[in-house]
C-alpha cells in the first residue's frame, strides 16, 4: 500500500491512541479488541453487528507448552464496537488449515462449519463466525473485513471492476475484485487463490458484498484499513461532484412542514399493518438520507431491487415496502388505504419468493411482512421485535441508501459493458438486476443466505422472547407505589415502558430504573395529568412516535382528598370524581384511538379499591369515585371490545411506598387506631406498624404490598387472561367486608 499516513484522510479519523494501545503490545488478543473497538467507534466504517477483524499470533500450547500458531477471530453477532476479549474465538491455525483437505466441494461446504468447534484452541467455547476460514486462508498476521458505505458502493456497481482499477490507479493500490459468493468455506479459497494470483495485492473488494484490508501489525492493519475506506470515499463523492446529476433522479414529491403530525397518526395503523404475524416496535427515521431517497424519481425502482450486500439484507429483507403518497393531492386516508393494499400484495409476492426457492429441507417460511417501509416525504420506518433491533433495521437501510446513491454516482456517461462483474459465472450474469449502475443481491442469493440452515441456528440460539416482549406499556401514576412497581415488573418481562407522572422528576427517575431492569432505549418518561386532556394527548403523541403505537395501558394514578377544615364538601368531591372517574374515562377514550388504529389485542388496567364495597364514614368522595371507577371498567369493556380489554384491580389499602400515605397521614392514622409510635421511626416503619394493623383484618393477615398488586395487573395486561374482560380483581387479603353480595 503506497501511503498509510493519517495525513491523507479526508472523511474519516485516527482514533488509534498510542497511549491506549502500547500497554496491550504484549498482549495480541487485547490489542485485537482494541483495534476491533475503535474501528467500531466510527459507523461509516462497519454497521452494528457486521464485520469481522482477526490476529494471527503464538500461545503456548496448553497439553505440550509448547508455543503454537493461533488465530483470533470475532465470535457468531459480536459487535465490533463494543466486543471485549471473551468476545473472540481462538482456533489452532494447523487444524484450521487441514480443513481444506477435507473439503468435498461446494455443494458440501456447510459442513464445514461443524469442524470449527474440533479446531478451538484451550477453553475457547465462543462460537465461531460462518467468515472464520475467510480471515484464516489469508496468509497475513492481521486481517479485517468491514463493509463500509463507500466500499459497497463500488462493489455493487455495475461498473464496478473498471471503477476499481480506476481506483487502483489513482491511489496507487493493488486491490483485487472477487465476484460474489456467499460467505463461507468455497468464498475463503476463492480468496486464498486472488491472493496467490496477485502477488502484492493490498486488499480485496468482495462483489456486492464488502472489503478486505490486512497489515503486518495491529496499528498496519489499522491504519490500512481506514485508509482505503477514506480513499473510497474521496473516490465516490469526487465523481458524485463531477457528475452533476442530481440524487436519485432528482425530487418527485418534496416534504411537507408537518410530517411528525402525520407520522404520529400513521404510525399506529403502519405498526398494525405490519404485525399481522408478530407484533413489532416501530422506529422512524426522518433524516435528510432518508427523506432524500424516499422522495426521488428513482426511490420506487430501487426499492424494488432491494439491498446488495448480505449485512444490509439480513435486516432489511428481500426488499422494503415503497408506498407512493403526494400530500398534496392526497388525504391521509388515501396512504393508509394505499399501505394496507399495498402490505397485502407483499405478503403474496415474499411468499412466492420463499415457494420459489425453498427445498424441503428449507427453515419454515417467516414473518412475511415488510421490515422497512419507505413513504415519499416521511422517510423510513423500520419494524422489528424491539426498539433497538428496529432502530438497527432502519440504520441498515440507511447505509443501503449510501451504497445506493455511491453506485449510481459511480454510473459514468456509457452503461458498463459485458456482463456484470458481479456475477462469478456467465450464466450467473442474468440472476443479477440493475438501475443505473446500482446492482442488487439477486433473488435466489437473497434466499440462499436468509434461509441458510447456519443463519437459521444462529436464530435458534436466541433466548426465548420474554411474556411482555414486543409489547408497549403506558403505566399513569409510575412515581410511586404500585405504579412503579408495576413499570419494574413489566420492564423484567420484556415491556417497552413508558412511566407517566405529574411529578416529572420523580418519574425521569423511575424511567432510570426501568432502564436499567429493561433497557434504555425501551424506557420513556412522560408528564400526564390526568385532568388534562391536552396533556394526554401529547404524551400519547410522543409514545406513538418514539415506539409507533401502545398495547397495554395501566393506571394507579388517584387521590384520596384531605382537604382543610372549611372546605365546601362540592369542592372535595368535585376533585375526586374529576381525577378518579372523570380522569379514567378520558384517558381511556384517548387511547383507544391508537389501540383500534394498531387492530391489535390491547389491554387497559384501572385501578379500583376495597372502599368500593365496603361503607364507610368519612370518605365518600374517594369511595364514592371508587365504586363509579368498577363501573366505568364494565362500561368501558363493552364499549371498547373486542380489540380492547378493559378490567380492574381492588386493592385493601396499600401503604407501604404509597404516596397517598405521607408520614403525617400515616401518624394520624396510628393515632386513631391507638398504635403507638415513636418520632424516632423512619416513616416506611411507621407504614409498616400501620399495614401490619390492616392485615389484622384480613383472613391472610398479610399485608398488601405494591408487589400484590402488580402482579395482579400484570395477568390483567397479558395474554394469560386474554378471555377476560369487564372484571374488577380484589388484591385485599381476603377483607369479608368487600365479598360482592
Amino acid at each position: 500500500m503506497s501511503d498509510v499516513s493519517p495525513t491523507s484522510l479526508r472523511f474519516l479519523a485516527d482514533l488509534w491512541q498510542e497511549a491506549d494501545a502500547a500497554p496491550l503490545a504484549d498482549r495480541p488478543l487485547d490489542l485485537l479488541r482494541y483495534r476491533s473497538n475503535t474501528l467500531g467507534a466510527d459507523l461509516r466504517i462497519t454497521n452494528f453487528g457486521g464485520g469481522n477483524t482477526s490476529s494471527k499470533f503464538d500461545l503456548p500450547d496448553p497439553f505440550t507448552g509448547d508455543p503454537v500458531r493461533v488465530m483470533a477471530v470475532k465470535g457468531s453477532g459480536g459487535d465490533l464496537r463494543s466486543i471485549g476479549a471473551s468476545g473472540f474465538a481462538l482456533l489452532y491455525m494447523d487444524k484450521l488449515e487441514r480443513l481444506i483437505a477435507r473439503y468435498r466441494g461446494e455443494a458440501h461446504e456447510d459442513e464445514m462449519v461443524a469442524m470449527y468447534p474440533l479446531c478451538a484452541f484451550g477453553q475457547s467455547r465462543v462460537a465461531a463466525s460462518i467468515d472464520t476460514p475467510l480471515h484464516a486462508f489469508l496468509p497475513f498476521a492481521h486481517v479485517d473485513h468491514l463493509h463500509p458505505d463507500w466500499a459497497i458502493a463500488l462493489a455493487a456497481s455495475a461498473n464496478g471492476r473498471d471503477r476499481l482499477e480506476e481506483f487502483n490507479a489513482r491511489y496507487g493500490r493493488q486491490i483485487v475484485w472477487v465476484p460474489w459468493q456467499r460467505p463461507g468455506f468455497e468464498l475463503a479459497l476463492m480468496l486464498r487463490r486472488a491472493v496467490a494470483d496477485h502477488p502484492g495485492c493490498d486488499g480485496i473488494l468482495l462483489g456486492g458484498h464488502g472489503l478486505f484490508t490486512w497489515g503486518d501489525t495491529q496499528r498496519a492493519c489499522y491504519l490500512s484499513s481506514i485508509t482505503t475506506i477514506d480513499q473510497m470515499g474521496q473516490f465516490v463523492d469526487d465523481h458524485a461532484r463531477r457528475s452533476g446529476r442530481p440524487l436519485f433522479g432528482g425530487v418527485a414529491v418534496a416534504a411537507p412542514a408537518s410530517s411528525a403530525d402525520v407520522a404520529a397518526d400513521l404510525l399506529p395503523f403502519l405498526r398494525g399493518v405490519a404485525s399481522t404475524n408478530r407484533r413489532t416496535i416501530a422506529h422512524w427515521d426522518r433524516s435528510d438520507d432518508a427523506l432524500a431517497f424516499a422522495g426521488s424519481a428513482w426511490a420506487k425502482d430501487l426499492c424494488r431491487l432491494g439491498t446488495s450486500c448480505p449485512d444490509h439484507f439480513l435486516r432489511t429483507r428481500i426488499c422494503p415496502m415503497f408506498v407512493p403518497w403526494d400530500p398534496a393531492g392526497e388525504s391521509i386516508d388515501v396512504l393508509k388505504a394505499r399501505l394496507q393494499e399495498r402490505a397485502v400484495q407483499y405478503r403474496v409476492d415474499y411468499a412466492a419468493y420463499y415457494a420459489a426457492h425453498a427445498t424441503p429441507d428449507s427453515p419454515r417460511l417467516r414473518d412475511s411482512n415488510p421490515s422497512v417501509v419507505v413513504i415519499p416525504t416521511l422517510g423510513v420506518f423500520g419494524f422489528a421485535k424491539d426498539k433497538r433491533e428496529a432502530r438497527i433495521t432502519t440504520e441498515f437501510f440507511v447505509n443501503a441508501i449510501h451504497v445506493m446513491a455511491g453506485a449510481t454516482a459511480l454510473e459514468g456517461d456509457r452503461p458498463a459493458p459485458g456482463p456484470l462483474p458481479q456475477a462469478r459465472h456467465a450464466s450467473q450474469a442474468g440472476d443479477f438486476s440493475s438501475l443505473h449502475n446500482y446492482v442488487a443481491l439477486p433473488r435466489s442469493e437473497a434466499f440462499r443466505i436468509e434461509y441458510w440452515a447456519l443463519e437459521e441456528a444462529k436464530l435458534q440460539r436466541m433466548p426465548p422472547e420474554k411474556p411482555f416482549s414486543r409489547r408497549v406499556a403506558l403505566i399513569v401514576g409510575a412515581a410511586s407505589g404500585i405504579g412503579r412497581e408495576v413499570a419494574r415488573h413489566l420492564a423484567a418481562q420484556g415491556a417497552h415502558v413508558v412511566v407517566a407522572d405529574l411529578n416529572v422528576e420523580a418519574v425521569e427517575a423511575v424511567a432510570a430504573d426501568v432502564a436499567a431492569v429493561g433497557s434504555a432505549e425501551a424506557a420513556l418518561a412522560v408528564r400526564l395529568d390526568l385532568t388534562a386532556r391536552d396533556t394526554i394527548r401529547a404524551g400519547l403523541r410522543e409514545i406513538v412516535l418514539r415506539f409507533g403505537g401502545l398495547d397495554i395501558v395501566v393506571n394507579t394514578a388517584a387521590i384520596y382528598p384531605t382537604p382543610p377544615p372549611g372546605t365546601p364538601i362540592e369542592s372535595t368531591w368535585a376533585l375526586a370524581l374529576n381525577v378518579n372517574v372523570t380522569g379514567n374515562h378520558v384517558l381511556a377514550r384517548e387511547v383507544a384511538v391508537v389501540m383500534q388504529a394498531q387492530g391489535l389485542p390491547a389491554s387497559i388496567v384501572l385501578t379500583s379499591s376495597a372502599n368500593a364495597i365496603v361503607p364507610k364514614s368519612g370518605s365518600e368522595p374517594y369511595d364514592v369515585s371508587k365504586a363509579a371507577v368498577n363501573h366505568l371498567i364494565r362500561e368501558l369493556a363493552v364499549g371498547l371490545g373486542p380489540i380492547v380489554r378493559v378490567n380492574g384491580i381492588a386493592p385493601a389499602t396499600v401503604v407501604a411506598g404509597s404516596a397517598m400515605f405521607p408520614r403525617d397521614r400515616v401518624i394520624v392514622s396510628l393515632d386513631k387506631y391507638g398504635i403507638p409510635w415513636s418520632a424516632q421511626d423512619s416513616t416506611e416503619d411507621l407504614r409498616g406498624k400501620l399495614a401490619d394493623y390492616y392485615a389484622r383484618r384480613t383472613i391472610t393477615h398479610r399485608p398488601i404490598r405494591p408487589v400484590d398488586c402488580a402482579q395482579a395487573i400484570c395477568w390483567l395486561a397479558g395474554d394469560e387472561s386474554s378471555r377476560t374482560t369487564g372484571h374488577v380483581i380484589p388484591v385485599d387479603g381476603g377483607l369479608g367486608e368487600a365479598f360482592q353480595r
